[in-house]
């Protein structure tokens, strides 16, 4: 049967169904439903496809800050735009491992790398693979994102032992040049194909809050869904405003429309992991929570998020203990 949210209801709530071909149509008539109706929907599907109370971990480090000459709009890193951000070269393996090393004493579980390049010079895979090797022995997941890969480029990763590798659409094809200019979707489109094809898992979402219609962020939900296989991890990133970034003093984002993306995400996507990513700082615990049940189920976990703040820690520790939330590694049911 068809997915459409008028029959979304009843015994079909608790089916999973993986879909490759949504239309514009029916994930905006998914976002415009009532909320509770779409809360309970999306929980439905969550609770059908994942243990409910468990939240998988990561650590995001910077492992080379700043210079990247990529014009995005909301970025700090980017060489276009005068933010005060001290550009830095990129971090020697052992200062990696040591970090690395410090996220699993927190609890994560999945260490992520990001450098501020527009791509992966071939120069820099033996470096990268190092780092990998390193952190995969620690018993963490691994994952980075260092821009544009080639084909080769992502084997070689893989093969290093790299799980994940994150390359964002950011948002809908139809609003994209408004945030970009230096890199088109459809390369976006084929780095992610080019970590398919890798046997790499994907990490693919966006950024909402960047003046955005509700349509553009049907518009990003409908192109991860319909990949042949939909990205394993989808983080979800409200703008963090920075000043010296064309998109400081934007409209801030309703928060209902923020939950409102993770539970038509959780619809969409029943099997993926849907990440709080960037922004958690100005959300309220409530809105975390409200966020959970709603379908998400990992965020990133420490101090930084690349250049920008997140909450501590022990904030987070503390939330999940009054919500009764087990940090773990959640996988998607058998059926």
């Amino acid at each position: 049967m068809s997915a459409t949210p008028e029959n979304l209801s009843g015994p079909a709530v608790a089916e999973t169904m993986l879909r490759h071909n949504w239309h514009q149509a029916e994930i905006e008539a998914l976002f415009a439903l009532p909320f509770n109706d779409l809360l309970f929907r999306a929980h439905s599907i969550h609770r059908d496809n994942f243990e409910p109370n468990t939240v998988q971990v990561s650590t995001l480090l910077s492992i080379k800050t700043g210079a990247c000459p990529e014009d995005c709009a909301y970025c700090p890193q980017s060489a276009h735009y005068n933010t005060g951000l001290e550009k830095e070269r990129l971090l020697d393996t052992e200062t990696v491992l040591a970090a690395a090393e410090q996220a699993k004493k927190s609890g994560a579980t999945r260490f992520c790398m990001g450098a501020a390049w527009r791509k992966l010079h071939d120069r820099d895979v033996p470096a990268m693979s190092e780092i990998i090797s390193g952190v995969k022995a620690m018993g963490l997941e691994t994952c980075m994102t260092l821009g544009m890969l080639t084909e080769g480029q992502a084997q070689s990763l893989r093969e290093s032992g790299l799980d994940y590798y994150n390359h964002n659409l950011d948002t809908s094809r139809e609003y994209y040049d408004e945030i970009i200019s230096t890199r088109t979707y459809e390369d976006r489109l084929e780095t992610l194909r080019h970590v398919r094809a890798s046997g790499m898992s994907v990490c693919s979402g966006g950024i909402i809050g960047m003046g955005e219609g509700r349509g553009d962020r049907a518009g990003l939900l409908m192109e991860l869904a319909n990949q042949p296989e939909h990205p394993e991890s989808v983080p979800i990133n409200l703008l963090v405003q920075v000043e010296g970034t064309p998109l400081k003093g934007v409209d801030e984002l309703d928060p209902f429309e923020f939950v409102r993306m993770i539970a038509v995400a959780r619809i969409i996507m029943p099997q993926s992991q849907v990440r709080l990513s960037a922004g958690r700082e100005n959300m309220s615990d409530e809105l975390q929570a409200m966020c959970f049940f709603a379908g998400a189920n990992s965020i990133f976990y420490g101090e930084k998020l690349l250049t920008t703040d997140n909450p501590e820690a022990e904030h987070d520790r503390e939330l999940f203990r009054r919500l009764g939330i087990t940090a773990g590694n959640p996988e998607p049911c058998s059926h």
